[in-house]
């Protein structure tokens, strides 16, 4: 026998099996505040597994994965008996410690063919069974509908229907059920109600420094306007006016706030008025750490309160919402993601994803595939998906247009199945309808009926200005934009609604006004493609022929493989004399043919 014959390994097919996998979670943060005991622990729980529960469930230990297990069973009934049992076995090893220190469990179970060799299993069942096991939040048992199927009859457990989820790497959707202890009944789970996507914002009623009647009248307005402002935002949930009001004049602690609305941030603070003018100290807490991550001092007009515009208003709101994406990025890029809240993910990567760079660009995807493994079934993170294939083409950074052309749509098409109605799920299909298939028709049905479901949603309001401004109706565009901006003092990203407004000005034939707008974008993300071309075309436009070149050359620096025919192929002005119209100016600026 030679060195190879040695170390060949046979593989055989074992038929249909039943397939458990079991990870345990965070336990790199448990190894790496106590690294000896939560070892020790874990062996010893595992030897219990194997020695106490196994047997009595005819179930084989066939892996230890470190900080998972992948047992094996003859029928999925087993399967579920030992899921129960471990799980049931996990919470009395942690009844005595702090939460910090608890295992916590996921688990998925499967039942197909699968191959074996002496040291491991192989086939869908077990992908499908890993891929569950990801999707489960830490306490859960995932189990798919065919060993489900299985098993029902022969056991005494509840499932609770989860619907069609969309598992990593795995073409079709797999029909998933909760495994639930005998006796336990859940109503029908609203899709997606396990996952948080949104921080929590608790704004409690400001307190004058004088007090007296009248002050706290004015500060129960300042925070109620400030609820109502908050209440609009897609990325951020803020907790009602009636549930805070029970802070007003009382010493804000942090903790209790945290606990009682489960909030990450608080927003409060103290004001003083004359009667004519109002001067604000603000300021924004993290309730987990203690820390005040912003604050300002601000004086107004009080009437202003009252005023369409409300600058006061309008200028916290946007400070606040870019501190909390600052804080939810520096806390994304200080932990593994296995150790992130979910709603930290989406808006790490929502704001990586706006900066342009490829290095960021590149970890908001992968922050945003992990934000759809665990809550694939909101339509939420599907649309940001969408939305990132989308940019990724108009930025010039696809390798293959094809892929992410159809990668855009199956995102967009599966945010409208995970709910019709959703704002966002119509708004990036809208996206998708004008940037990919060209189709505006339909992407101008999809933004009416997201304002509709919407009103107050101002990116549904850019997008349906900038697709009137790819057909060359720039009254439309400019009309649509501006209420987008009047309405976005949340959006921290408001380069791009500039870079959007310049689009609109252009096809308006309003010059100056698209390079101002522009000029503004490029202030805020200088690599931003697209606001280089709006602006190479707004200058030339205005005779500033030197400084337009100027602004070609940057643009070709930036996207090497730029040409005219390539932006042709991908610009939904595509057949618009407006198209002919910035493609003669691009060429004159130095894009090549």
């Amino acid at each position: 026998m030679t060195a190879i014959d040695e170390v060949n390994i046979t593989y055989q097919m074992i038929g249909a099996r039943s397939v458990l996998i079991i990870d345990l979670v965070e336990s790199v943060r448990l190894i790496e505040e106590n690294e000896q005991e939560t070892v020790g622990r874990w062996i010893e729980f595992v030897d219990h597994i194997e020695l106490d529960i196994l047997p009595n469930c005819a179930g084989r230990l066939k892996k230890r994965l470190g900080d998972g297990l992948l047992i094996d069973f003859d029928r999925p009934r087993d399967a579920c008996t030992a899921a129960l049992a471990i799980r049931a076995a996990c919470r009395e090893e942690n009844r005595d410690r702090p939460p910090s220190q608890h295992f916590l469990l996921r688990m998925g179970i499967d039942v197909a063919n699968v191959l074996e060799d002496d040291y491991d299993l192989y086939g869908h069942g077990v992908n499908r069974a890993a891929r569950l096991m990801a999707l489960a939040t830490p306490g859960d048992i995932l189990i798919s509908a065919d060993a489900r199927n299985q098993a029902i009859d022969e056991l005494d457990a509840g499932f609770e229907d989860l619907g069609e989820c969309y598992l990593k790497h795995i073409r079709e959707p797999v029909r998933t059920y909760r495994v639930l202890p005998p006796g336990e009944v859940r109503s029908a789970a609203v899709p997606g109600t396990q996952v948080s996507l949104n921080p929590t914002l608790a704004i409690v009623p400001f307190t004058p420094r004088l007090p007296s009647p009248e002050h706290l009248v004015v500060g129960e307005i300042l925070s109620d306007e400030l609820i109502q402002v908050f209440s609009t935002s897609q990325t951020i949930n803020v907790i009602s006016h009636l549930s805070t009001s029970a802070f007003t004049g009382r010493i804000i602690d942090l903790g209790v706030v945290r606990k009682k609305f489960s909030a990450e941030f608080v927003l409060s603070g103290r004001f003083s008025s004359d009667g004519q003018q109002i001067e604000l100290f603000a300021e924004l807490a993290d309730t987990a750490t203690g820390r005040v991550i912003w604050s300002e001092e601000v004086r107004d007009r009080l009437n202003s309160l009252y005023n369409v515009e409300r600058a006061m208003i309008s200028k916290i709101v946007a400070s606040v919402s870019n501190a909390i994406n600052l804080a939810e990025l520096r806390r994304a890029r200080s932990l593994p993601l296995p150790n992130l809240q979910t709603h930290s993910l989406l808006m790490a990567a929502i704001t990586l994803m706006h900066r342009m760079s490829r290095r960021d660009f590149q970890r908001s995807f992968e922050m945003l595939e992990e934000v759809v493994h665990r809550a694939g079934r909101q339509s939420v993170p599907h649309s940001w998906m969408a939305k990132w294939h989308v940019l990724k083409m108009q930025q010039g950074w696809s390798e293959n247009a094809h892929q992410d052309s159809s990668n855009a749509r199956v995102a967009a098409e599966r945010a409208l199945d995970a709910d019709p109605d959703s704002s966002l799920a119509l708004t990036i299909d809208g996206l998708v309808q004008t940037h990919i298939l060209k189709d505006h028709d339909t992407a101008t049905e999809r933004y009416q009926s997201a304002v509709k479901a919407n009103p107050n949603n101002s990116l549904a309001w850019l997008l349906k200005g900038t697709d009137h401004a790819f057909t060359g109706d720039g009254v439309t565009a400019v009309a649509d934009t501006q209420k987008a901006i009047q309405l976005s003092p949340l959006d921290p990203h408001r380069y791009y609604y500039d870079t959007l407004a310049a689009t609109a000005y252009l096809a308006d034939h309003q010059f100056q006004q698209a390079r101002e707008f522009a000029d503004r974008s490029l202030r805020a993300n200088r690599f931003h493609t697209s606001s280089l071309r709006a602006k190479a075309i707004a200058c030339w436009q205005l005779g500033q022929r030197d400084e337009a070149r100027r602004v070609g050359k940057t643009l070709m620096e930036m996207e090497p493989n730029l040409t005219i025919s390539s932006w042709k192929a991908r610009t939904p002005s595509i057949g618009h004399a407006i198209c002919d119209e910035w493609a003669y100016t691009l060429k004159k600026v130095g894009v090549p043919e």
